[in-house]
């Protein structure tokens, strides 16, 4: 018995081992793909779209609060990657890791769904895991920085949005995705996949053109994100976000279309506004409209078996309710012979 309570405990180690070390290497990648385009604001590098926050909460509400070194892990290789290892990286470590915990802890405490499946989870994603969570990492890190003078005084306010932005957007794009797809199981159907190429074919001909003319053609991407969401939910929709995301973000550190003959704070801003306004739009729209569907569902099927009592009512038939043990089907009653009445008043006996 002792062999076999050591083998358990060893195996649930190695579990817990390869989770920590797979949720620090995909911690770890996608920090690489943030700094692929990144911003500079007075001094600071900061990233428009920051994805290993999405991944560290999404990593969080899949696998538990468990994996939280892996958070840790991933952090300090992506700082390592960035600079050396100095004391203002250790407040670094603490506020990267205990923004996505807390993010974690108050979705989990207002009961928190990860299909998403409600309007109530999109505004809790958005207010507590994104707006809420996300201040905790940009105060530290941002004051990490300032303890360092590798920030002015005067910059202090600029690049903690600069941060804090960054880190929210990456809840806002990369969480729902990834806990979407690790829920999907089964494929669409032919035909989906037909309009689901029609419309990948013409954003990728609208949102390029939308992101880099001159004439500021960014509302363009819209009406293809209500079109993904009305058609395919929360993973058609947050695709197309992240996508017209991603295109923003290259024209604006391009500084072109839209962003040219601005100012890094101006680029900044307006960068952050559009890609803002797409995530909220995508994620708060197609919630609205997996709620809808699902009510809807439901309250067909309650309609379906509203019929089906009715149809053995009027059948004469009494459905009987199946207990939990029984497996048969359930049996009507015995019909009940109709007794005519007695006759109360009889003709008079003819004298």
């Amino acid at each position: 018995m002792a062999g076999v309570v050591a083998t358990e405990d060893l195996r649930r180690t190695g579990v817990f081992a390869l989770r920590t070390l797979a949720v620090a290497a995909c911690y770890y990648a996608a920090g690489r793909l943030g700094l692929l385009r990144p911003l500079v604001v007075e001094g600071a590098m900061f990233t428009p779209i920051w994805p290993p926050t999405g991944v560290a909460v999404a990593c969080l509400l899949i696998f538990g609060l468990r994996v939280w070194p892996g958070i840790t892990l991933g952090v300090l290789l992506v700082v390592l990657h960035i600079t050396s290892l100095r004391p203002d990286v250790l407040g670094n470590l603490v506020g990267s890791t205990a923004a996505p915990v807390c993010a974690c802890l108050m979705l989990r405490r207002v009961g928190f769904r990860t299909d998403l499946s409600r309007l109530r989870d999109g505004v809790a994603l958005v207010f507590l895991g994104a707006l809420t969570a996300m201040l905790i990492s940009a105060t530290v890190g941002v004051w990490m920085l300032r303890l360092a003078d590798r920030v002015d005084a005067d910059d202090f306010w600029e690049v903690w949005l600069a941060w804090w932005v960054g880190d929210a957007m990456g809840v806002l794009i990369v969480t729902p995705l990834l806990l979407l797809l690790h829920r999907a199981r089964r494929p669409l159907p032919v035909a989906r996949w037909k309009e689901a190429a029609v419309l990948t074919v013409i954003a990728c001909a609208v949102v390029p053109l939308a992101t880099r003319h001159a004439s500021g053609l960014l509302f363009l991407a819209f009406p293809l994100l209500i079109w993904a969401a009305l058609r395919f939910q929360l993973v058609g929709s947050m695709l197309c976000a992240l996508f017209t995301s991603v295109m923003a973000t290259v024209a604006a550190t391009q500084e072109v279309g839209p962003f040219a003959r601005l100012t890094r704070i101006e680029i900044m801003i307006k960068l952050q506004a559009f890609n803002g306004t797409m995530a909220l739009t995508a994620l708060l729209l197609s919630a609205v409209i997996t709620e809808q569907r699902n009510t809807r569902r439901s309250v067909e099927q309650a309609c379906q078996e509203l019929v089906e009592v009715v149809e053995h009512l009027t059948a004469g038939d009494t459905p009987r309710l199946a207990s939990p043990g029984d497996t048969g089907p359930a049996r009507p009653e015995p019909e009940r012979k109709q007794h005519e009445p007695e006759e109360i008043w009889r003709k008079p006996e003819e004298s």
